[in-house]
């Protein structure tokens, strides 16, 4: 199995100090973490695109930039680009410029996005945003793989032997499809023999194993051979320490400053307590023991081969989550690694080689 750290790059007051850092401190804890991810042994860090508060993310490439920068061999996830609300142009070349600079180490995971800032700035809406998605992502895979393009769609100009610069490092990107619930992305990304990666985070187990079923079913359906499918997942909340109580304390001030976020905002609440989370959502909170229990337990039902762990540390010290890491990287990471085989990482490959 392979593990990445994931940062929405949240920026909101500390639970416990109610001190706010600048955009700058956020900013800068984000790639330390990211260097940090490399040296204890993470194969992935991740950075999400959000358009509204209380995230800071709105450009994943130039983050990820700055770390591709600071570390040499982890590899560079976004979680996700919305392409639905790119220009494909654009986002092409941010991204096959950050390919070069990083040597080859991106991995992409596409989504339609969420949230009502897309409509007030972007001016894209439920109605329009998954058709936008995919053509987007049609495009983009077409600049990525061909020098010049020949292009007509519904949401931007056409394009007529255009050639986008600069060219990519790898010859073929890996492009994810992140999905909570839309089965239009799963036989997208079914349809072009791409990945999933299922969200895995608001709900308990059943509805993102209904999600995967059914993508493994298209896959099969457009001929392709049922163990070249390959799904990564996420997690609802993440905090390993030597015993369940230790793991439980440092990260019940995460839980309740999450939850009255959530209560704030009119949002649906799924687990209303600490207990229910680790019980019933995909969270990893508590001993070594019990995170590779829960892990192999939602293996079961998914057959994933990566899975993304929140690198962001409101609510617990520094010293706390740097703790944790190294805990589940000695204790965790080599018991999950030896029982679920995982295909390589594009970090891991030839920059040149095309990946499934």
């Amino acid at each position: 199995m392979k593990f990445l750290l994931m940062s929405l790059i949240a920026h909101r007051p500390d639970p416990i100090s109610q001190e706010k850092k600048s955009p700058a401190e956020r900013f800068t804890d984000v790639v330390e973490t990211a260097v940090l991810a490399e040296e204890l042994g993470f194969d992935g860090f991740a950075v999400g695109e959000r358009h509204e508060d209380p995230f800071i993310s709105s450009s994943p490439p130039v983050v990820l930039s700055n770390i591709a920068a600071r570390t040499s061999r982890i590899g560079l996830f976004t979680a996700v680009t919305t392409l639905s609300l790119l220009d494909p142009v654009r986002a092409f070349e941010d991204y096959s410029t950050l390919d070069n600079l990083s040597g080859g180490r991106l991995e992409l995971i596409i989504g339609k996005g969420n949230g009502s800032a897309q409509a007030d700035l972007f001016h894209v809406t439920p109605d329009d945003q998954w058709d936008r998605n995919r053509e987007g992502y049609e495009l983009f895979r077409m600049l990525w793989e061909s020098e010049t393009v020949t292009w007509s769609g519904r949401f931007r100009p056409s394009l007529n032997n255009a050639k986008a610069l600069p060219r990519p490092l790898q010859e073929r990107i890996r492009i994810w499809h992140g999905s909570a619930t839309s089965t239009e992305s799963v036989d997208l990304a079914a349809r072009y023999g791409d990945p999933l990666f299922s969200a895995n985070v608001s709900n308990p187990v059943q509805p993102y194993a209904e999600l995967i079923r059914h993508y493994r079913e298209r896959w099969e359906h457009y001929g392709r051979a049922p163990q070249d499918a390959l799904v990564g997942a996420g997690t609802a909340g993440f905090h390993v320490a030597p015993t369940s109580q230790e793991a439980l304390a440092a990260y019940r001030f995460t839980f309740e400053a999450r939850l009255a976020a959530q209560r704030k905002a009119g949002l649906p609440v799924v687990f209303d307590t600490l207990e229910d989370l680790v019980e019933r959502s995909s969270a990893l909170i508590g001993s070594p023991e019990q995170v590779i229990d829960k892990v192999g337990r939602y293996h079961e039902r998914f057959g994933h081969e990566v899975i993304h762990l929140s690198a962001d540390a409101d609510g617990v010290t520094a010293s706390q989550q740097r703790r944790s890491l190294e805990l589940f990287q000695s204790d965790v990471a080599p018991v999950l690694r030896h029982r679920i085989p995982s295909r390589p990482l594009v970090s891991e490959s030839s920059p040149k080689e095309v990946l499934v």
